[in-house]
């Protein structure tokens, strides 16, 4: 199954604006019946990329899964958006996956999010702060869990350029997930990044933070991978810890 560039916003957003990237493409093996979910946000550090579906997410060690592989508006021309609404537009495209998967074969109570690099900035962004989904009619504590790939937990580098503040100068505020780590009943959150000495200015050692502070927050649920060997190109490597964190928190249903 494959149906591409569906519309995730309201339709008279159509009208006024340029968002041929608010589409979403879903993919499965075959045709899904009550299948577990993967939101899949890409990469290109928010001004640039593309929606497309990492063949390895669609089957997991045990059963077959939907990805809905999300375009957003990106901090660049042509759409010359803030960094900001690009986490507005991931957060509306999960809101929208949980309102329709099921007409898709998708089980909207087992619907993980997850991305790589400013995917995994957004899917981090959208699912710890509680007031996004909200926004939108839905709730943070529905997420199945969470799967970021190398994402930055301070604020994002483009939103510190956006604000002027230099690339390597730190800074956690309302943009950073790491502002959200005493957020409650946060769902199982799986953290992968490449080896620590190879990674993209300390990406490591922002989500070994990360999962520290969750932890002393009293959220137990959270893991963190450091794959030796591997810079910020350790997707590959990450999809097969990503399928089998899936298999455990939701493993397959009995029919």
């Amino acid at each position: 199954m494959l149906i591409k560039d569906i519309k995730y916003k309201d339709e008279s957003f159509y009208v006024s604006e340029n968002c041929n990237r608010c589409v979403l493409d879903i993919q499965a093996h075959d045709e899904p019946k009550n299948a577990p979910v993967i939101v899949w946000f890409h990469g290109g550090g928010l001004t640039g990329g593309a929606k497309h579906t990492p063949p390895q997410l669609l089957k997991t060690p045990l059963q077959s899964t939907i990805v809905v592989a999300v375009g957003y508006r990106l901090a660049a021309q042509p759409d010359n958006m803030s960094a900001k609404e690009c986490i507005d537009d991931a957060t509306e495209a999960v809101a929208w996956v949980f309102k329709n998967i099921g007409k898709y074969g998708g089980d909207p109570t087992r619907v993980f999010v997850s991305g790589a690099s400013a995917g995994a900035y957004l899917t981090m962004m959208l699912t710890m702060d509680p007031k996004r989904l909200r926004k939108f009619g839905c709730d943070y504590t529905q997420i199945k869990g969470i799967i970021p790939l190398s994402g930055q937990c301070i604020t994002h580098f483009q939103i510190r350029a956006e604000q002027h503040i230099g690339i390597l100068q730190p800074t956690i505020d309302e943009y950073a997930p790491l502002f959200f780590a005493n957020t409650p009943n946060l769902p199982p959150i799986l953290l992968v990044t490449g080896d620590k000495e190879m990674e993209m200015a300390g990406r490591t050692d922002e989500n070994a933070y990360l999962r520290r502070m969750l932890i002393l927050n009293g959220h137990q649920d959270v893991t963190h991978y450091e794959i030796q060997g591997y810079g910020h190109d350790m997707a590959e490597p990450a999809y097969r810890l990503a399928t089998t964190f899936i298999d455990k928190i939701s493993p397959p249903k009995r029919a």
